[in-house]
C-alpha cells in the first residue's frame, strides 16, 4: 500500500502524467475513503488533496471528471540505503576510494 512520503506516478487515460509525493493520508467520514494530500513534482510545485478509496491509493483505476486515472507507487532503482555514516566516516571512505572532488568554483571561467 502506498503510504506517506511515497512517490507515485499519476496516470491519466493510461499515459504517465506526473510524479507526486504523498504528503498526508487522513481518514474521511465515509468508511474506506481517505483525504490524500499530494505534492505534484512539477514546475511549479503544486499541492492537491484528493478523496480516494483505499483501493485507489493502492493502484486501482478511478475516474476524475470522466477521465480514467491511476496511481502507481514508484520503487527506487537504487539499492536500499544502509546505516547513515558520520561525516568523518564518509570522508574516510572517500579517501579510501581515491575519489576526486571537483569544485564548481574552480570550473568558473575568469575574465582576464
Amino acid at each position: 500500500m502506498a503510504q506517506e512520503k511515497d512517490i507515485v506516478l499519476i496516470y491519466l487515460e493510461d499515459a504517465p502524467l506526473t510524479f507526486a509525493r504523498i504528503e498526508d493520508i487522513q481518514a474521511d467520514h465515509k468508511k474506506n475513503w481517505y483525504h490524500v494530500t499530494l505534492l505534484l513534482l512539477q514546475i511549479p510545485l503544486q499541492g492537491v488533496t484528493w478523496i480516494l478509496k483505499n483501493d485507489y491509493i493502492n493502484g486501482a483505476e478511478f475516474t476524475m471528471q470522466g477521465k480514467r486515472m491511476r496511481l502507481e507507487r514508484v520503487e527506487s532503482p537504487l539499492p536500499p540505503a544502509k546505516e547513515e555514516k558520520s561525516a568523518s566516516e564518509t570522508k574516510t571512505s572517500v579517501k579510501e576510494k581515491s575519489a576526486k572532488v571537483i569544485s564548481f568554483k574552480d570550473l568558473k571561467k575568469t575574465d582576464g
